[in-house]
């Protein structure tokens, strides 16, 4: 018994283990989002399996990925560049973000678990203290979570799949600009009100509270200023 239930323990560990593919993506997707690989700078697999200390076969998956995202692009021949920053780019993504994200907010206020309740309250409860301190950093890292969270809770991989191509253009616009432009403790307030929202299973609240968000992130997008990089 004892042997099968260590047996059936790796087994999982296996399964949900990230593979180097994920890694990687992960890695690099971070790099991107807060502009330690400049948008427009030019990247190679040799350089960035150097960088990372993974094989290159695993980098150029995870570069494959990327380039689906928008947030680098593969000339073939030429090399791959670090996706440019637009406003106006950013601007249609929230368009089609918005319809989106209120999908999303209500799908998950209907279809969370109790365990996933508790971890949006648990959230909300991270992003007001962000808030109070002006925790950028904090804010950053406990967003992620948050998108992620939002869209495993749908159960729709379409919903998901959609959302994922966009949040990470998203967070680097965010990183790019919020210092001159965005009022992080509100909007930390805001994704805090949806995540209770959420997890009360107020699917009209979720919604609302999706739309007041994307409200905000649409204006801070507009007020933006030119940056050079």
């Amino acid at each position: 018994m004892v042997r099968r239930s260590t047996t059936a323990k790796t087994a999982r560990a296996t399964v949900n283990a990230p593979s180097l593919a994920d890694t990687a993506y992960l890695h690099l997707e971070q790099m991107i989002v807060t502009l330690r690989l400049r948008p427009g700078s030019a990247v190679s697999e040799a350089e960035l399996s150097e960088r990372l200390g993974i094989g290159r076969t695993p980098i150029r998956e995870a570069l494959h990925r990327l380039a689906r995202e928008r947030l680098v692009v593969i000339l073939p021949r030429r090399g791959i560049i670090v996706s440019d920053i637009n406003v106006n780019t950013q601007l249609r993504l929230l368009e089609v973000r918005r319809v989106v994200e209120c999908l999303v907010a209500r799908s998950a206020a209907r279809r969370s678990d109790q365990p996933t309740r508790t971890r949006f309250r648990e959230i909300a409860a991270i992003f007001e203290r962000c808030a109070k301190s002006n925790d950028d950093v904090g804010f950053m890292e406990v967003d992620r979570e948050f998108n992620e969270l939002c869209v495993d809770a749908t159960r729709n991989e379409f919903a998901s799949g959609a959302m994922s191509l966009m949040h990470s253009l998203s967070r680097r616009f965010w990183y790019l600009h919020y210092k001159q432009a965005a009022d992080m403790p509100q909007t930390a307030k805001l994704h805090a009100n949806m995540a209770r929202a959420i997890a009360s299973g107020r699917e009209d609240a979720a919604e609302l509270a999706a739309n007041r968000l994307l409200d905000t992130i649409e204006a801070f997008t507009r007020a933006t200023v030119t940056t050079e990089f």
